[in-house]
């Protein structure tokens, strides 16, 4: 069963962001769960709660801007006026961690997912496209990342599998939960910058 969770209205929110009344909150978890592809929300497991808090930022970023640091294993979104909403997410295992700067070049919604060349290389088990939808591995939305107007190939994206949270087993990409993943695309914008340290 699913522990509680307090729910901020944009008001109380608001209060948070602007007094530092709170150093860690949640805040918006109550998810409407529907099973349909297309839905705002995918469907929630037993073990996959939401992880975004209200959080002080570490990053000195500008509101908008993007940070992973895959060392914690979090994402920071960046508020402004020093807080943030921080996120769990999985990260690239041993040989696949990466680090630098990109924007969100593209955003999608249930994506489709065509393995790249190389990562086919390595697993020719897998599909050549699969269809967007609740058993891809992409999750409820994926924000892509480019670099000098070219798509690096690595996405943040949501999950089927919500135990890798926390846990480097990607092949570079940035995995969160489907809930948090639907949320930060519901915040960041297009071109919005992104660091990974």
């Amino acid at each position: 069963m699913h522990s509680a969770r307090i729910v901020l209205s944009a008001a109380t929110l608001a209060a948070v962001v602007t007094t530092g009344a709170a150093q860690a909150q949640y805040f918006d978890v109550a998810p409407q769960r529907t099973a349909a592809p297309g839905s705002f929300y995918a469907p929630q497991r037993e073990d996959s709660a939401p992880t975004r808090v209200l959080a002080a930022d570490p990053t000195g970023q500008r509101a908008g801007a993007v940070t992973v640091d895959t060392r914690r294993r979090v994402l920071y979104y960046s508020l402004g006026e020093g807080r943030a909403i921080r996120y769990g997410i999985g990260v690239g295992r041993a040989g696949f961690e990466w680090s630098g700067r990109a924007r969100i070049g593209r955003k999608a919604q249930w994506p489709s997912w065509r393995p790249p060349a190389a990562m086919i290389k390595r697993r020719p088990d897998l599909p050549r496209f699969m269809e967007g939808g609740l058993d891809n591995p992409l999750g409820a939305r994926a924000l892509y990342l480019y670099s000098g107007g070219r798509d690096t190939l690595f996405r943040i994206h949501g999950t089927n599998e919500p135990w890798t949270i926390g846990e480097a087993v990607s092949s570079g990409c940035i995995r969160m939960l489907n809930e948090d993943v639907v949320d930060l695309y519901s915040r960041v914008r297009l071109g919005a910058p992104v660091r990974v340290i």
